[in-house]
């Protein structure tokens, strides 16, 4: 089975995902809305929020046919199957593989334990550990790193909580 991208109407992917989960059998097509977990701060106060990784974006994992293709299609708020050329073209498995890793089996992508040691990190735990070359930059007062993910053939920097675990300066 091959993995594809839905382009949905903003807002609407866990509603596009239900309604997946509802039509199709998961040994036929399996769809994930991939989330990330992030802490934002209102009113001195800290909160933990999810959100989606690829806004306006639904991935299916299914052995694509006209049959399910038009099934899919007609799913209300998805807008097409990216394609380039032909009905739909699947993502590369070296774009989703990383994806995946990332995000685990339940599709959040949490928090990963860090530490920093004069400008190097180490990750000690969590989804980035021993991929700490995809780390771009971070944010200390925030707690997140944005790193850099290619999807779709694009190279896209995306914001990810992080636990700073300890700061060593020498």
């Amino acid at each position: 089975m091959d993995w594809y991208a839905l382009f949905v109407e903003a807002s609407k992917e866990d509603y596009v995902h239900q309604h997946l989960c509802l039509d199709f059998d998961k040994s036929v097509l399996n769809s994930i809305v991939p989330k990330r977990r992030l802490t934002e701060r209102k009113a001195g106060k800290v909160h933990h929020v999810l959100k989606n990784l690829f806004p306006g974006y639904v991935l299916v994992n299914t052995q694509m046919s006209n049959n399910i293709y038009s099934k899919v299609t007609a799913i209300p708020r998805v807008i097409k199957i990216l394609s380039s050329g032909s009905y739909y073209t699947q993502i590369e498995e070296k774009e989703i593989l990383p994806i995946l890793k990332l995000v685990g089996d339940g599709g959040i992508l949490d928090y990963s334990k860090i530490y920093l040691e004069n400008s190097r990190v180490i990750v000690k735990s969590g989804p980035l550990k021993g991929m700490e070359g995809m780390i771009n930059r971070l944010d200390r007062r925030k707690n997140r790193a944005k790193i850099l993910i290619n999807f779709l053939n694009t190279s896209r920097l995306i914001d990810v909580g992080i636990e700073i675990l300890d700061i060593i300066d020498n």
